[in-house]
């Protein structure tokens, strides 16, 4: 059995923090994947470590603390409020990443809807500043999946079949079989050739990673977190995730925000097939994860009630495009 107090106070001594001043230590739970715990110091700072399971998971789940790393450097040279990294390493217990906790509290239902429209242009300027980022490359900086790509079709391919023959190895209930899926969006590859910049993608945007802070008064944006799923690729990307399940065309004031701080949202057919080809993506990651993590009978229901029919609608929407492309050549 771990001693979760001895070991935080290892890793504070190896980031340079005097370990004396540990004064509480708490998990913190809506994680579905890493542990993750809360340390309070003896001067009032606070601070979030999460550690690295040693349960299974998904190939790109590999090394995934790299990934967020990486994000909080990246989101810190683009001046987005998001934990700022202390240390990440590796110790007796396995991979652990230090951050600084932003203020606030995960988006929730209290927020009435005009508060939430004012948080949602926020949310559009603070996502084109982070895509305003660019990497030497496209892909996952973990590793996980193999280097770095020279372009976007061939490192979102790689990721597509990586969850793929996730999805065979575990057996997991997909509503068509994998090798349907890959034939599916093969035909769509050519609308990620227009990609050609590597930009900065979180890829976890749904609203229990954006923390709101009321400390001031009107509740602002305290802190975009759990940047573990990122890389560099296509900024579409994010919208999949920014309108989990639903449709990022209707949400007029995050589009707002986002295309006044200078990103681009257009809607044409490309845009369309790879906003269909990403939401595959994220669905099939989302049926999948499900075996290793051994999800409970409420949460497989869920998926498979909501989460599969998603993925056939992105599936047929794929198909419908890429017809009606060949059809206009």
């Amino acid at each position: 059995m771990v001693d979760s107090w001895e070991r935080a106070r290892r890793i504070l001594e190896g980031s340079k923090i005097p370990l004396d001043r540990l004064a509480h230590l708490r998990p913190l739970d809506g994680g579905t994947y890493n542990t993750v715990e809360e340390l309070r110091l003896s001067d009032g700072s606070r601070y979030v470590l999460k550690l690295a399971p040693d349960a299974p998971g998904l190939s790109y789940e590999k090394q995934l603390l790299v990934s967020e790393a990486e994000f909080y450097r990246c989101a810190a040279e683009a001046g987005v409020p998001a934990p700022r990294l202390v240390s990440v390493g590796g110790d007796t217990d396995g991979r652990h990443l230090l951050m600084t906790a932003c203020p606030g509290e995960a988006w929730g239902s209290w927020l009435t809807d005009v508060q939430q429209a004012g948080l949602r242009t926020e949310l559009g300027g603070l996502v084109a500043r982070l895509h305003r980022v660019t990497g030497p490359a496209y892909g996952y900086p973990s590793g996980a999946l193999g280097h770095l790509s020279r372009d976007w079709r061939t490192a979102f391919t790689g990721m597509l079949d990586a969850v793929l023959d996730d999805a065979r190895h575990y057996q997991a209930r997909l509503p068509r079989s994998a090798d349907e899926v890959a034939r599916t969006t093969r035909a769509a590859g050519p609308a990620l050739d227009l990609v050609t910049t590597p930009s900065l993608v979180h890829f976890d945007l749904w609203q229990g990673n954006i923390l709101v802070d009321r400390s001031a008064g009107e509740p602002r944006i305290g802190g975009l977190i759990d940047g573990e799923r990122m890389f560099w690729g296509d900024p579409l990307a994010d919208f999949v995730s920014l309108a989990l399940l639903g449709d990022i065309k209707k949400d007029e004031a995050f589009l707002a925000g986002y295309r006044e701080a200078g990103g681009r949202a257009e809607f044409g057919t490309p845009a369309l097939l790879r906003l269909a080809l990403y939401r595959t993506y994220l669905y099939l990651i989302m049926l999948t994860e499900t075996i290793p993590r051994e999800a409970d009978e409420e949460h497989d229901r869920w998926v498979q009630d909501v989460v599969a029919p998603e993925l056939v609608a992105a599936l047929d929407e794929i198909e419908e495009l890429t017809m009606s492309e060949w059809r206009a050549s």
